[in-house]
């Protein structure tokens, strides 16, 4: 199911690669086992993904998938370029890209490559708000706090 499952302070990181690119990364629980990865791919995927969890400016250069449609890839082409550290609103970023906080929140939850597209980095403007479109305090919410905070990112 996955070419590499790897640990991660918050639980594991699933990694499907297609071909020559990168095209799903995913959180999962503890209790999903361990898969080394199994193509040169996933291994740089796994080597990028692990340098970014010990050190927060890590930058990301994998092929990566390009899903969605043109909007989705316009709101994760604005979310990338979200410095580490800093954290913009669904509003702020809908100003940016002139569209509504809406449509940025559910294409923030579309975004199937967390991290390296760093959906993590909007937030709502009353706190830290959902994260792929799980809302709620839980597995993915804690997840968002971790990887703000591993960033040292402040949030209402």
């Amino acid at each position: 199911m996955y070419n590499a499952v790897i640990e991660a302070p918050f639980g594991k990181i699933g990694i499907r690669v297609d071909g020559a690119k990168v095209c799903e990364i995913v959180y999962l629980p503890d209790s999903v086992p361990s898969v080394a990865p199994d193509t040169a791919l996933a291994k740089e995927t796994v080597r990028q993904i692990e340098r970014y969890l010990e050190h927060a400016s890590a930058t990301f250069d994998l092929p990566l998938a390009t899903p969605g449609t043109a909007f989705q890839r316009r709101v994760w082409q604005g979310i990338s370029a979200i410095p580490p550290g800093v954290v913009l609103t669904y509003g702020q970023l809908a100003k940016e890209i002139g569209s509504v906080p809406r449509a940025v929140g559910q294409a923030c939850g579309s975004n199937p490559l967390p991290i390296v597209v760093p959906c993590h980095r909007v937030v709502a403007s009353g706190g830290i708000g959902g994260f792929a479109h799980h809302g709620g305090d839980g597995f993915y919410r804690t997840v968002k706090r971790w990887l703000l905070a591993h960033e040292g990112a402040s949030y209402a």
